[in-house]
C-alpha cells in the first residue's frame, strides 16, 4: 500500500503529466505572490486551516492560524456540520454563498462530497428563492451589473475584469425569465452565478476565469419596484431599440476583450431568448441553455426512451404541452435530429410535432405566434376537432408527450390513460419546474400506466414501487431528473478547450448521444432514462470529446494540437479540468508574476486602464 499522506502533506499529484505544458493545466504547484491576511482573504488560493507548515512559514501565515493543521477531508467534515446545523434550505444557501466568497476549493469539494443532497439547494429549487431575495440577502457584490441607461460604459465597465486571455466563459442573463418565476431585475446575477457554479462544478471550468453578467433594463416586477431595499434599477423594463443596443454593445465589447469567451445566454424572455440566440449563433460561440440546454436533454431522455421501447426516432409523434422557450427548444432540437436522421427538410421533420399553448393547438389561423412557434403551427383543417390537449392525444397518438407548461396536473388520468391505450411504452416527460408547477407526478403517471410509461422529471422525484413485475412482482422504477447539467457544461467545456468558432448543429447532436451512451436505462428498463448529477463529470469529459470531435469536424475548432485518439483526447480534457482539490503554493515575487499569481483575476479595480 503507498504511503498515505500525513496532515500538512500535500496528497500525491494523481493527474496525467503527458499534457501538464497546457495553460490550463491543473498539474503540479500553483504559484501564488500573495501573503499574509491578503493570502487568506482570496477564495481562490485560500487553505484555511488546510495550509501546510511549510506554506505557513513561506507565506507569513504562522502566527494568523491555529496551530493544527488539517486536510480538506476533515474540513469538509466541519463545513457539512455547520451547513446541516442551518433551518432550512434558504439559509443553507446563504451558508454555501459565503463558504465560497472564503475558500472556493472547500466550497467545491463540499458540494461533490454530497452532490445529490446539495444540488437542490445550490440551484433549482432553493436558488430560487435566494433570488426572489437577492436584495434582501445581498452582502457584497459579485459579478458584472450592466445599466441599460450607461450603455455608454459597458465597454469600460467589463473591462475592469481582466486581459484578453483571462475569461473562459461567460453566463448572461436580463433577468426577466428566472427559474420559473419570472422577472426578478437584477437579482438575476444570482443565476449567472449559479450557472458558472454548475460549469465548474460539472465540467471543471476554472472558478478564476468565469465572468457572471446580468443586463440591469428595469423591471417590470411591482414588488420588486415597491420593495424600498431593491438594488437594481427602479423603472418599467426598457425594451425595443434602446434594449437591443444594450445586447448589442455587450456582445460585441465582451468578444473585443475577451475574444476566447464562450458566451452562454441565460433566462431571456420569450420574446427575446430565441431572437438574440438566432442574431448572434451565426457569428459569435454562444450557447442559450433555456433553447438548446434544455432541447438536448430532453433529446437524450428521447433517445434513450425510444431505445428502450424499440422505436425509431422516425416513428416519433411528438406532443409537446407548452410552447414558449423551453417547449420551442425541445421541439427545435428533437426536429433537427429527425431531419439528420431521415435525411429529410427540417420543414418537414417539424410535421411530426404538435406544439399546444394557451390557444391550444398551434395552426395557421392563430394570430399572434412568434417565428419560432410558426416553424410548429399546423396547416391542415383542424376546426372539426378538438385543439385541447385530450383531443390533440385522441387524433395524433402520440408516443411522446413532453409538459414545459407550468399548468399544474395538466397530464391527467383520462390524457395518460388514452395515450397509453395507442402506444405500448409511452414517454411522458413532465419537465415544468418548480415541483408544485409539474404537470402530473411520476406515481400517478406509472400507475395510471401499469408501470409501462418511461418517465422523467424536471425536478428530482423518488423511485416508485408498484406491482408491475412478473407475476404481479413488485419492483421499484427509478426516476430520471431531465437536468440540463448533464448536457451544458459538457457543450461548454468542448467548446471553450477547442475554442470552437461558433456551436453547430452537428455540435450538439454529438453532445445529446454523449448523454445518451450514459444512460442506465440502457442496460435495466427500471432505471433512469438519464445519468444522475452523480455521474455528471464522467459525463461532462464525455460529452465534451464528442463535442470537440464534431467541431474539428466541421472546421470550426480553433485550438492547435488536439489529440485525435479518444483516449488521448479524454486525457487532455481531463488535464485541464479544474477539481477542488489543494494544490501546493510556490512563492513568487510579485514583480515576476503572472496576473492569476497576483489574485488580480476576476478583482474588478485592480487593473490599469485600458489604452
Amino acid at each position: 500500500m503507498p504511503p498515505q499522506p500525513q496532515h500538512g502533506d500535500q496528497p500525491p499529484d494523481s493527474k496525467p503529466r503527458k499534457f501538464s505544458h497546457l495553460p490550463l493545466s491543473t498539474s503540479g504547484p500553483l504559484e501564488c505572490a500573495l501573503r499574509g491576511t491578503v493570502l487568506l482573504n482570496h477564495p481562490y488560493f485560500n487553505k484555511g486551516s488546510a495550509f501546510t507548515k511549510n506554506e505557513r512559514r513561506d507565506f507569513q501565515l504562522s502566527g494568523l492560524l491555529p496551530q493544527g493543521v488539517q486536510t480538506l477531508e476533515q474540513q469538509v467534515q466541519r463545513a457539512y456540520e455547520q451547513y446541516a446545523a442551518r433551518p432550512d434550505d434558504l439559509a443553507k444557501n446563504t451558508f454555501l454563498t459565503s463558504m465560497k466568497e472564503q475558500n472556493e476549493v472547500l466550497y467545491f469539494k463540499l458540494l461533490l462530497d454530497h452532490l445529490d443532497e446539495m444540488f437542490s439547494v445550490v440551484y433549482t429549487p432553493t436558488e430560487g428563492e435566494a433570488i426572489q431575495n437577492y436584495s434582501r440577502l445581498f452582502r457584497r457584490p459579485q459579478g458584472v451589473f450592466l445599466n441599460i441607461q450607461d450603455i455608454d460604459r459597458v465597454h469600460h465597465d467589463l473591462s475592469l475584469w481582466g486581459t484578453a486571455d483571462d475569461i473562459d466563459y461567460i453566463v448572461v442573463t436580463d433577468g426577466e425569465e428566472i427559474l420559473g418565476i419570472g422577472d426578478q431585475g437584477c437579482g438575476g446575477i444570482l443565476i449567472s452565478i449559479a450557472k458558472l457554479v454548475l460549469m465548474t462544478l460539472c465540467a471543471g471550468i476554472h472558478p478564476n476565469r468565469v465572468l457572471p453578467v446580468v443586463l440591469d433594463c428595469g423591471t417590470d416586477n411591482e414588488a420588486l419596484l415597491a420593495d424600498p431595499l431593491y438594488l437594481g434599477l427602479r423603472e418599467k423594463r426598457v425594451r425595443g431599440e434602446q434594449y437591443d443596443k444594450l445586447v448589442e454593445t455587450f456582445v460585441k465589447s465582451a468578444r473585443e476583450l475577451y475574444p476566447n469567451a464562450y458566451i452562454h445566454f441565460e433566462d431571456f424572455g420569450f420574446q427575446n431568448a430565441r431572437r438574440l440566440l438566432d442574431r448572434w449563433r451565426p457569428e459569435i460561440p454562444c450557447f442559450n441553455d433555456d433553447v438548446q440546454g434544455t432541447g438536448c436533454v430532453t433529446l437524450a431522455a428521447i433517445f434513450a426512451g425510444l431505445h428502450v421501447s424499440k422505436q425509431k426516432l422516425g416513428d416519433l409523434r411528438m406532443v409537446v404541452f407548452g410552447g414558449g422557450t423551453a417547449g420551442v427548444g425541445i421541439a427545435d432540437q428533437v426536429r433537427d435530429a429527425i431531419a439528420t436522421e431521415r435525411g429529410i427538410s427540417k420543414e418537414e421533420a417539424a410535421k411530426q410535432i404538435w406544439l399546444i399553448d394557451k390557444p391550444g393547438l398551434l395552426t395557421i389561423q392563430v394570430e399572434g405566434l412568434s417565428d419560432a412557434q410558426k416553424t410548429y403551427a399546423r396547416s391542415e383543417d383542424w376546426s372539426s376537432k378538438e385543439t385541447d390537449l385530450l383531443g390533440v392525444v385522441k387524433q395524433v397518438k402520440p408516443n411522446v408527450l413532453i409538459g414545459t407548461s407550468t399548468v399544474p396536473k395538466a397530464f391527467t388520468e383520462e390524457i395518460v390513460r388514452e395515450m397509453a391505450s395507442h402506444v405500448d411504452r409511452p414517454i411522458i416527460l413532465p419537465l415544468s419546474n418548480p415541483t408544485k408547477l409539474h404537470e402530473a407526478v411520476p406515481a400517478d403517471v406509472l400507475s395510471w400506466t401499469d408501470g409501462k410509461a418511461l418517465v422523467a422529471t424536471g425536478s428530482p422525484f423518488e423511485p416508485v414501487k408498484g406491482p408491475w413485475g412478473r407475476d404481479g412482482k413488485e419492483v421499484e422504477i427509478k426516476v430520471a431528473e431531465c437536468n440540463n447539467s448533464v448536457v451544458f457544461p459538457g457543450i461548454g467545456l468542448g467548446g471553450v478547450l477547442c475554442r470552437t468558432k461558433l456551436v453547430t448543429d452537428k455540435m450538439l447532436i454529438a453532445a445529446v448521444n454523449g448523454v445518451v451512451e450514459h444512460s442506465p436505462a440502457l442496460q435495466d428498463d427500471t432505471a433512469p432514462l438519464l445519468p444522475g448529477v452523480d455521474a455528471v463529470r464522467e459525463v461532462s469529459v464525455r460529452v465534451a470529446r464528442k463535442v470537440i470531435q464534431a467541431a474539428v469536424e466541421e472546421g470550426v475548432a480553433t485550438q492547435e494540437g488536439i489529440p485525435e485518439s479518444e483516449e488521448e483526447l479524454d486525457e487532455w480534457i481531463m488535464e485541464q479540468m479544474w477539481d477542488p482539490v489543494y494544490r501546493p503554493l510556490k512563492y513568487v515575487e510579485a514583480h515576476a508574476a503572472s496576473r492569476q499569481a497576483r489574485g488580480e483575476l476576476r478583482v474588478v479595480g485592480s487593473l490599469p486602464q485600458r489604452k
